[in-house]
């Protein structure tokens, strides 16, 4: 978890690509502009996916982490 609350937690833990980034896409569509989005994946390839959907979209990857063998993510929807 963060110090940052988000407003919906994503787990996407166990899945594989391209399935984190999609299922975020959706979670995101449905969020207000301004709000977070924090995910958990453990697919290593959610790390430059999660950044290049943040690129093309214009979100903002707030924070990026490693727990073990857990990747999280904030993001706040542009």
């Amino acid at each position: 978890m963060t110090d940052t609350a988000a407003d919906t937690l994503l787990d996407v833990r166990g899945l594989q690509c391209p399935l984190p980034v999609l299922r975020a896409k959706k979670a995101l569509n449905a969020l207000a502009s301004g709000q977070l989005l924090e995910v958990h994946a453990t697919d290593p390839g959610a790390v430059p996916d999660f950044k290049s959907l943040c690129a093309q979209t214009g979100h903002v990857l707030e924070r990026q982490w490693e727990d073990g063998e857990v990747f999280g993510f904030l993001i706040r929807k542009s």
